[in-house]
């Protein structure tokens, strides 16, 4: 999982990096709340190898370490609620949000949407 606050790139500059490559989970949490953040990477940390063959990064932003630029974007892009204790993304490799999660998802619930997407179609 990568941290906005490690990098140097803008928020947005990351996703469009992983576009047409990768499936990203983008998770948001307020200070308060990082409780959400740590149950929901621990959760994907136990199947990570899984998660990896489906293409799928994970980003980690903490509200206290996020700029405003990039508070900016995902208000506008993702519609986020700054005061919402936790929220969640599931972004396609074509860079559209597929799923919204307002509380951490179960691994399972996440690889039936990925595998749901990743079918082939008659």
């Amino acid at each position: 999982m990568e941290s906005v606050a490690n990098q140097q790139k803008s928020l947005k500059a990351m996703l469009a990096d992983k576009k047409d490559h990768r499936n990203v989970l983008l998770l948001y949490g307020r200070d308060d709340a990082q409780h959400y953040l740590i149950e929901q990477q621990e959760a994907l940390i136990e199947v990570k190898d899984d998660l990896a063959k489906l293409d799928l990064a994970g980003i980690v932003i903490v509200a206290s370490e996020l700029q405003e630029p990039d508070r900016q974007f995902l208000m506008h892009d993702y519609k986020l609620i700054p005061s919402d204790e936790f929220s969640g993304w599931l972004i396609g490799k074509d860079g559209e949000v597929k799923q919204t999660y307002q509380k951490p998802t179960t691994s399972e619930e996440l690889f039936n949407h990925l595998n749901r997407r990743a079918a082939p179609r008659d």
